[in-house]
């Protein structure tokens, strides 16, 4: 017995045999029911599985996979699929079956694909494979005219306009016109004439500039004119869709004096189409603040109201403070704004140098350079302390020599950014911009990057949801949503309900389900329209809610084409030594898999090693004759 305790090891072969797999791979999208013949196709696929079974028998593993939007598993009834991503199949062969004994696949389909890549890129990855391309549909292309794409921005600016880009393809036409009309509301709002001039295949490109005169969704509908004895009028037709935005920011520019300043802010401010910018004297404002984003407030101690800052600290608005000469030490403790300065009547002149660290946003070189070049601002003699946490853009600089103190810095009230330009002036910046570089390129650039980095506002929301704002008929609607607690940790204690409401009112309530540490809500697949949504939660008493609008298009790309490209299915059997047949012929197929040679079973050797101890018969054999030797030493009276 001490022998199994030696640590003998013993190695044993085992050999597997693996069958060679067919896969049958088929096109499920809706294409393959555009043929005369496409009522066959059902029964054809049903008939090559049987004589699958029947001819291969027992000899081979068989495989059903079938593809659309997406490749799965499983036999295909319904071909309703309304996108085809061909490719996708053959990826999903190529990481499922790595390393296994792949005989062949079987490719079923009409070669039409209008998502990913070109096929035989995907198929020629599964090496050593063959692929019989079983071809259905009508090569023949039938008259007609059709919309072949239509292209343009998803979002627009409010009172801009857009491009829209269409191709139309004509085949068998002749030499004829057709009209392409855009409607917007049963309302044509734009046409333009395409002539056909080869008369078996024209293609046309038309370029169209709409104006964003609506705010939400617009529907736009692009049609072709109707020719007699077209094949198919359906792709006569499409919608598309585009969000106008009311994007533009209210900049207010307050000061308690007229000043050169105001108006060498207001002047790069006013280029920008997206920013609404006004200007308003602190002694006739009416302290309206409706829609304002950004208050540029110029020298407050001029005609200082301490009414203006409560009201600014109430609404949360972002501010730029220029802090000038004429304003006093008192009044910047007031501001509270972070900045201590000693209270002297004497000014000084003070140009900038910038912070190489300053990360907030970049400056172009061009930029950079012109603030070394930019003459000295004029503001209130003496040290200044600056308290923890600003971000300095700028330090003064007095002729060669840098300081610490700053020109231009940035800092937060709780989530609320403003900024200090210390030093009034700016409008010298302008002009010397312009003479030393014929334009106002680096003083605009500097006064738009600081607006727009004071405008961008932190989402410190506690109910986070995201949810694409387009799909098509064809896509499953997925609604993801996250919600914070007040440590901004992560949490999913509160319910979180979601109202869904289509175009004709029709509301449907709904709630999330927790995956993980997040939400998700599956919608399906929804009919073409406009939709609306609200998700809202109570969490410790406080209401959270989140609203937005999506729309899914009625885009039928299956239809578009209405003849087969064949040419796809013989390039992905040709390149991967593979055999083209009709569907019809698949018998001719399964005699080629059963004759060749390179589909056959693989053998593998596999070896493994164990210790002598861990075979349990030997151990048992041991400890039986050991057992017997001590009975029969027993019975002759040896011990």
């Amino acid at each position: 017995m001490g022998v199994l305790l030696w640590g003998i090891i013993f190695e044993s072969v085992d050999y597997r045999v693996e069958k060679p797999i067919i896969i049958t791979l088929t096109d499920r999208s809706s294409s393959m029911e555009n043929y005369k013949d496409s009522n066959q196709v059902k029964t054809q696929l049903t008939a090559l599985h049987e004589q699958l079974n029947k001819e291969l028998g027992e000899e081979y593993e068989f495989v059903e996979m079938n593809v659309g939007s997406y490749a799965d598993y499983g036999k295909t009834i319904d071909f309703t699929d309304g996108n085809s991503d061909l490719a996708a199949g053959f990826e999903k062969i190529n990481v499922d079956f790595y390393n296994r004994n792949i005989g062949a696949i079987l490719f079923v389909s009409d070669g039409n694909f209008n998502r990913g890549n070109h096929p035989v890129y995907s198929a020629e990855k599964i090496s050593l494979t063959p692929v019989f391309s079983l071809a259905v549909g009508d090569t023949v292309r039938k008259r007609d005219q059709y919309i072949k794409n239509v292209a343009s921005n998803e979002v627009t600016f409010f009172k801009n306009q857009f491009p829209v880009e269409i191709d139309i393809e004509g085949i068998k036409m002749g030499q004829g016109s057709a009209t392409v009309s855009i409607s917007q509301n049963g309302k044509a709002i734009a046409s333009q004439k395409v002539t056909y001039k080869d008369g078996k295949r024209d293609f046309e490109h038309l370029s169209f500039l709409l104006n964003a005169d609506k705010i939400g969704f617009n529907s736009y509908s692009v049609t072709v004119s109707r020719a007699s004895n077209e094949y198919n009028y359906e792709n006569n037709t499409r919608i598309f869709y585009i969000e106008v935005v009311d994007s533009r920011s209210k900049v207010l520019i307050l000061a308690g004096s007229p000043h050169p300043d105001v108006s060498a802010f207001k002047q790069v401010l006013d280029e920008d189409q997206n920013l609404e910018v006004v200007s308003e004297l602190t002694p006739t404002w009416k302290k309206d603040l409706a829609k304002v984003d950004l208050v540029i407030w110029h020298e407050p101690g001029v005609n200082f109201d301490p009414s203006i800052q409560s009201l600014l600290l109430e609404k949360r608005i972002p501010v730029l403070y220029v802090i000038g000469p004429n304003t006093n030490s008192s009044t910047i403790t007031k501001l509270n704004i972070g900045l201590t300065a000693l209270n002297s009547k004497q000014t000084d002149e003070i140009q900038g140098s910038l912070n190489d660290g300053f990360r907030q946003f970049e400056l172009s070189e061009n930029a950079k350079n012109a603030i070394e070049y930019f003459p000295p601002l004029k503001t209130r003699f003496g040290d200044m302390r600056l308290s923890g946490g600003a971000e300095i853009a700028i330090f003064q600089r007095v002729g060669p020599v840098k300081k610490n103190d700053p020109l231009l810095y940035f800092n937060k009230r709780g989530t609320v950014k403003y900024g200090v330009l210390y030093g009034e002036g700016i409008w010298k910046w302008r002009i010397n911009d312009f003479v030393r570089n014929g334009n106002f390129d680096a003083y605009n650039e500097l006064v738009q990057k600081t607006g727009q980095y004071l405008l961008v506002k932190q989402n410190t929301s506690s109910l986070n949801v995201s949810l694409p704002k387009r799909f098509t008929k064809d896509e499953e609607v997925i609604v993801n949503a996250s919600f914070y607690n007040e440590s901004l940790e992560p949490t999913t204690k509160p319910k979180i309900n979601f109202t869904l409401t289509n175009n004709k009112g029709k509301r449907s309530n709904l709630q999330f389900a927790v995956a993980g540490d997040m939400y998700k809500l599956t919608l399906g697949k929804l009919t073409p329209g406009k939709y609306s949504w609200t998700a809202h939660t109570n969490y410790n008493g406080k209401k959270h809610s989140k609203s937005g609008v999506f729309i899914v298009e009625d885009i039928a790309m299956e239809s578009i084409n209405t003849w087969a490209d064949h040419t796809v299915m013989r390039q992905v059997a040709y390149k991967t030594n593979g055999r083209f047949e009709l569907l019809k012929n698949y018998s001719k197929i399964i005699e080629m898999i059963r004759d060749r040679d390179d589909i056959t079973s693989v053998s593998y050797k596999e070896a493994s090693f164990n210790d002598l101890i861990d075979y349990k018969l030997f151990f048992f054999i041991l400890l039986l004759l050991m057992a017997g030797e001590w009975f029969l030493r027993r019975w002759n009276g040896s011990y």
